[in-house]
């Protein structure tokens, strides 16, 4: 299984932690956090990695070179100071890419079960899967709408109504990404509320929650739950 970790955002969230690095490299337990996503995704099967970078993206390069290390297959998309934005970024990675692959962002970490979620996506003739979590405003808004087994509605700005959020994960045929110009900014918010209409988004629910160090909250409580030992190598 092949996924695409889009790892190349300013991190503005983290302020003065990701001035000088990128969140891939943010210090967990003594090792960098992408370490950690490293381990995870070889342990459930997902073993090819298209890291998508851009803002400080030789420390991630020098520290992990082609992956071998980590037991993964490691491959690089730069887009440099671009500015792709999330789904301008999987397009400029398309050459990487296969048929079908994982999204995952570059600050999620996703005790979820990869293979299932693959299986589920390529047995239907859909062109996106989105990971979903039952999240009733828990761990942070729910943005998502479900009905069914299709995406209806991913909010930009959340309402109460909703109760599911984008856990984080999705998955992709490539032939999606032909709608999108090489080289033009283009996010995923965007690119999945054109495909919602189509009813070419499935959802897929996972149980497990998600935790992410893209805020300062979410990256102490990953840094508990590694000293805590609920993240083995």
């Amino acid at each position: 299984m092949q996924i695409a970790i889009l790892a190349g955002g300013l991190g503005t969230r983290l302020g003065p932690l990701t001035k000088d690095q990128p969140k891939s490299m943010l210090d967990v337990g003594g090792r960098p956090f992408l370490a950690w996503q490293l381990d995870l995704l070889r342990r459930r099967g997902v073993t090819d990695v298209v890291l998508c970078v851009g803002h400080l993206a030789g420390p991630i390069a020098r520290h992990f070179g082609d992956g071998s290390a980590f037991g993964v297959r490691l491959r690089y998309s730069d887009e440099g100071d671009r500015r792709l934005g999330t789904a301008g970024a999987l397009k400029w990675a398309a050459g990487l890419l296969g048929e079908a692959f994982f999204v995952m962002f570059g600050d999620s970490y996703l005790r979820f079960d990869y293979r299932a979620i693959m299986e589920h996506f390529l047995a239907r003739d859909r062109l996106a899967l989105m990971v979903v979590h039952r999240n009733e405003n828990r761990w942070d808004r729910s943005d998502v709408a479900v009905e069914g087994d299709c995406v209806t509605a991913y909010a930009a700005t959340p309402t109460p109504c909703l109760v599911h959020i984008n856990a984080g994960l999705s998955a992709l045929r490539r032939s999606a990404l032909e709608a999108l110009e090489p080289g033009r900014p283009a996010s995923l918010q965007d690119f999945y509320e054109r495909l919602i209409p189509r009813r070419q988004l499935l959802a897929y629910e996972a149980p497990e929650r998600f935790y992410e160090v893209g805020s300062l909250a979410g990256l102490e409580e990953f840094k508990r739950l590694v000293a805590e030992g609920g993240v083995p190598r």
